[in-house]
Formats: C-alpha cells, structure tokens, sequence
C-alpha cells in the first residue's frame, strides 16, 4: 500500500544526528522523498566529530520506504543553499515540506552561565548556527515549497512558546536562540498563510539523541539503566516518536488550523493517535511543568 506522503518530497535541513535523522526516517517510512542535509559526511565530519553521517540518514529513509537523498550542506553559506534548492527543484520540481531542524550549538553553551561570564565567540556561533541558518535556508526554499498549494514548514525548537515564555532555559544564548525559532514559525506562518501553506514551531521532548544517550552512558536499547541517575529521563522519547508528529502534519489534509502555532510531539500524539516505537505516548513538556519543575518525585504514570 502507498504511504500517506507517497509523491510528496521533503527536506530536512539538519538531518544528520537526532530529531532531524528521526523526522527524515518517519516522512520516509510514510513514503516521501526526503533530501537530507547537514555537514557530516562519510568524507569529511564536521567540527562535532561524531560518526553519525547524512549518507547514514538517507539510507535510513530508504530502508523505511521512502527515496533518502544526501546533500553536503552548510545552511550558513547562501549559495550552498541555493544549490540545494536549485538541485531540488530541477529534481524534482516541487517542495511539499521543508523542516528546519539546523543546530550545531550542542558544544558551544555554558550551563548557568550569565551572559558576561560565557565565550562570546561561541555564543555568537551558536546564534549564527541555530537561528541565521534557518533564515537562510527558508529564504531560499520557501519560493520552491509556494509552486503548490500546501506546503508545510516546520521549525524545529526546543520548548513550547508557553513553556519558554515562562522559564529561563540554560543561559542567555540559549533561551535566545530557541525563542527566536519559536518566533520564526510564528513570522512564517503570517507570511506563508495567505499563500496557501502552513508553518508551525514543533518541539521534541527529552529526547533520546545519540548524544544525550552517550551523555548518559546508556544505548537505545538499555536507555532505563540511567533512571538510577537520573529519574525524570523515564519521561524520554525517542527521535523517532517527533518524526511522527511531523509526518502526521504532513498527511493532514487540514493541517492549516494548526499554521503559526506552537506545538510538541507529546501534544501531537495525543491529537493523531500516534506513539513513540515503544508503544507509549510520552507528554514531556506537560511533565516537566506539573512533575520536574514542581519538585515532586519522578513518575510518569498518566504522562506516558
């Protein structure tokens, strides 16, 4: 049977490690062609140096059904990007989704540190990578995605609009670059709305990357060991569980009522039906508010 996105192309910008290689696995196993983009490449890693690679995540896309293409890209480079789009467009002569999931910020913060105290070249990388990358990236996309009605852009951030409005994450540039994503889908969706698509802010929550499960000491497959450590982590999800809130935006025939708002992929389970792989819907960023932040004991009964 063909996939709910059979014919629908897709990129994700950022794709090589994480939420990006999750959402561009599901819109594959849902039978989209997904270009997917990053600068780790089986040639060449980038300044993260971890074995994760694009070409790894292209293969991925076309083992769960869908047509994975790799593309080497650096979103701070204009041309680059317009090549991108350029290779998209005479490929395949439409965009149908286009998720901004660019970070590359994971080793330039510092916990808890205030703005004066903390690197200042690395905190304005970090800028540059998680916010200038998806300006680039949707300036030069976005004409492509317009040639049909219908078009879906998703950014990618972490934090609701209602959690971050409300909570200071992590350290200056940080909570900056998070909340000016969150804005961007909200610019967007004024933007691209009248046109005939729809944009959103879509969050994970805490997510079982590779690198948060290295942090942690743990693999997929024995994540729970570290629960010992850290309790509130039996509230994760994995990258897979915010590829499926991508995808069912993307089969959504009506997928304009949610245009310009924030959303999680524990909220989007709750309204599609779908679950994480393990059969469970993890409601992090409710968690988080009601369990984690209010102090009481780690306990994901009714949460997950």
């Amino acid at each position: 049977m063909p996939g709910p996105l059979e014919g629908k192309v897709a990129l994700v910008a950022g794709a090589t490690r994480g939420a990006g290689r999750g959402i561009a696995v599901e819109l594959g196993a849902a039978g989209a062609t997904v270009y997917v983009t990053g600068r780790s490449t089986r040639a060449r890693r980038s300044e993260y140096d971890r074995p994760e690679t694009i070409e790894d995540t292209a293969d991925l896309v076309t083992a769960a059904g869908g047509h994975g293409i790799a593309v080497p890209t650096d979103h701070l480079r204009p041309a680059a990007v317009r090549a991108l789009v350029d290779r998209v467009a005479d490929e395949q002569g439409r965009l149908d989704v286009l998720v901004n999931d660019i970070w590359g910020g994971e080793n330039l913060f510092e916990w808890d540190t205030p703005v004066w105290e903390h690197d200042l070249d690395n905190g304005l990388r970090l800028l540059r990578l998680a916010v200038e990358t998806h300006a680039i990236t949707s300036h030069h996309a976005l004409p492509l995605l317009l040639r049909h009605p219908g078009g879906l852009v998703v950014e990618v951030t972490d934090g609701t609009a209602e959690y971050n409005r409300d909570t200071y994450r992590v350290n200056f540039f940080y909570d900056l670059a998070k909340t000016s994503v969150l804005r961007m889908g909200f610019a967007l969706a004024h933007e691209l709305g009248p046109r005939g698509a729809t944009a959103v802010a879509l969050t994970p929550g805490w997510l079982r990357s590779e690198i948060m499960l290295e942090h942690f000491g743990v693999t997929e497959d024995n994540w729970p060991d570290a629960l010992d450590r850290v309790p509130h982590f039996a509230i994760s999800e994995t990258p897979r569980f915010v590829g499926r809130a991508v995808t069912a935006l993307a089969a959504d025939p009506e997928v304009a009522r949610w245009n310009g708002q924030s959303l999680s992929s524990g909220g989007l389970a709750q309204e599609y039906g779908f679950t994480d792989l393990d059969g469970s819907r993890p409601d992090a960023w409710r968690y988080l508010v009601e369990v984690q932040d209010a102090g009481r004991p780690a306990d994901v009964t009714g949460y997950r």
